[in-house]
């Protein structure tokens, strides 16, 4: 007698799935995203994954100016194949229409941070950032742990709107402090008081 699978996984459609699929499929594990029609589930987070994105979206919190929002993973619509999920994002706040609300559109996205985990290595440094600056995200932030103090470091990018391509602007490790796209002054070793 064969044993019943534990779970039936969906069949992906012929031509991949749509950000409709990723927004109507029932009992998707939290997180999942969508790139290039294909469904990407992801693995547990590590702490340091959960207390940099809280110590990032607190720190834009306390200065972001009252037309933006900032957002923690939340679906951004790109196109009908891609529905990525930063793990922080900066949004117009015109695009919050309502607290049941499960996706921005991209074209309200003013940054784009990805915490980089083991898992997630190759999305967070090459596949999101690419789609991100195609799609005309203007600023990108990519975090990684460095060290044995396992402090995040953070990359910043802006976009070079004629390449669609995202052009490094500097290097962070304490302290972040930029002026765009608003004054930012986040300190980052506060990460052990999270």
């Amino acid at each position: 007698m064969t044993a019943e699978p534990v779970h039936h996984w969906p069949v992906p459609p012929q031509d991949g799935y749509t950000v409709d699929d990723l927004l109507t499929l029932p009992d998707l594990p939290p997180h999942t995203e969508l790139i290039d029609g294909s469904l990407v589930f992801v693995s547990p987070q590590r702490d340091f994954h959960s207390i940099v994105v809280d110590l990032l979206a607190s720190g834009l919190r306390r200065t972001v100016p009252p037309e933006f929002k900032v957002r923690r993973e939340m679906v951004v619509v790109i196109d009908k194949r891609n529905g990525p999920e930063p793990d922080v994002c900066v949004l117009r706040a015109g695009a919050v229409r309502s607290t049941k609300q499960t996706y921005y559109q991209v074209r309200d996205v003013l940054l784009a941070v990805e915490v980089v985990s083991p898992s997630s290595e190759s999305r967070d440094r090459d596949t999101k950032p690419h789609k991100y600056a195609t799609a005309g995200i203007p600023h990108f932030w990519r975090v990684e742990m460095a060290g044995a103090d396992e402090l995040p470091v953070v990359h910043v990018f802006e976009l070079d709107k004629e390449a669609h391509a995202y052009v490094p602007t500097g290097t962070y490790r304490d302290s972040l402090k930029l002026t765009v796209p608003f004054d930012i002054d986040i300190d980052l070793t506060e990460i052990d008081q999270f």
